[in-house]
């Protein structure tokens, strides 16, 4: 189904849930300290990664309402110098988080991004709006390129 097709809110939920569940399961039943090595992406490791999802989700909590509202988020390359810059400077932020807070932070951040979603006006959540694109490049447009980066690196991983 493309993006172009109108699609409702429960459709919605349900692309996303297993864009979600898709990545969740790239890391299932990996340990704490597999959890932590470095290299899966870059110098990142799964709890990086984890990390990384978990504050786009939270940019998509920031930013959502304020499209809702008419208005526009500021723009990366303006405010970080871009998304790399972004994402760098997050990355400093968070480094020294425990496995166990990044864990939590990912639970709560998605419930609330859930919430949201389910209480959005109905015209932002169906057909494609300022709403959903920005929503889709957070969420589930952006989680399946982590979940191929681990999954790979589980393969990698696997053979030595």
């Amino acid at each position: 189904m493309t993006e172009t097709v109108a699609v409702d809110r429960s459709q919605l939920l349900k692309r996303l849930d297993k864009a979600w569940e898709a990545f969740r399961e790239s890391y299932a039943g990996l340990s704490n300290a597999e959890l932590l090595e470095p290299g899966v992406s870059g110098a990142w490791s799964v709890r990086d990664i984890i990390a990384h999802v978990t504050w786009w989700e939270e940019e998509a909590l920031t930013h959502l309402p304020l499209v809702v509202a008419g208005g526009r988020p500021p723009r990366y390359s303006v405010t970080y110098g871009g998304i790399d810059a972004f994402n760098a400077k997050m990355t400093e932020e968070r480094k020294d988080l425990l496995l166990v807070e990044v864990l939590r932070r990912q639970e709560d951040v998605h419930r609330r991004l859930i919430a949201l979603i389910e209480s959005a006006p109905e015209n932002q959540v169906s057909g494609e709006t300022r709403f959903r694109r920005r929503l889709r490049l957070d969420t589930y447009g952006h989680y399946p390129k982590h979940e191929r980066a681990i999954r790979k690196w589980r393969e990698q991983h696997a053979q030595m």
